[in-house]
């Protein structure tokens, strides 16, 4: 069974709005790229799904687009050509490597999961927070930011139970940002 990660960035104070941290650097951008190379597939709601297309589709042209550094390519040649799986009541089609799912999600996701490879990987907020509560997720990655944002959207809010965890991995980085990569324990064999 492949595992499913959780990855997102996230500041101090838990507001995990993609502008809210410190800007994309160089040594940000290989160890998302690394992380992305660990995903067999992509999952992602609606809103993530689009955002993530807007900026890291390759063009039609071939090339990637001039204000794109050549640091951030690897990044973007990762998640292009990786599978997308999008959970969407409202999308009609998705294209982009990209299949919709349907139906019950807990269902749908476990059988994702059931599939041979190294590893789903899911971004974004509100879809994380239901398979959280599912129970689905089985490892979590915060890119912890050295920032204050005192506002936005904060990482997991509304779980409908505790989610104890044990750090098993960190990772820090030049800027002061810690990667913190942790899994849900088990009590008698139950999260």
């Amino acid at each position: 069974m492949r595992p499913l990660r959780y990855s997102i960035n996230v500041t101090l104070d838990g507001c995990c709005h993609h502008e809210a941290g410190l800007p994309p650097d160089e040594e940000s951008m290989r160890y998302w790229a690394a992380e992305m190379e660990r995903a067999d597939a992509l999952l992602f709601g609606r809103v993530t799904y689009e955002m993530m297309e807007s900026a890291w589709r390759r063009p039609d042209t071939g090339t990637w687009p001039d204000w794109m550094d050549e640091w951030e390519i690897p990044f973007a040649e990762a998640i292009d050509r990786t599978k997308k799986y999008v959970v969407s009541s409202t999308l009609t089609a998705v294209d982009w490597n990209a299949e919709l799912v349907r139906g019950d999600l807990g269902h749908a996701v476990q059988r994702l999961k059931e599939e041979p490879g190294e590893g789903l990987f899911v971004g974004g907020v509100t879809l994380p927070k239901a398979l959280a509560d599912l129970g689905l997720i089985d490892e979590y990655v915060f890119l912890v930011q050295p920032v204050l944002a005192g506002h936005g959207p904060t990482l997991l809010a509304g779980l409908r139970e505790r989610i104890q965890l044990e750090l098993v991995d960190r990772h820090e980085f030049r800027s002061g940002a810690v990667a913190l990569r942790y899994r849900p324990t088990r009590v008698d064999g139950v999260r």
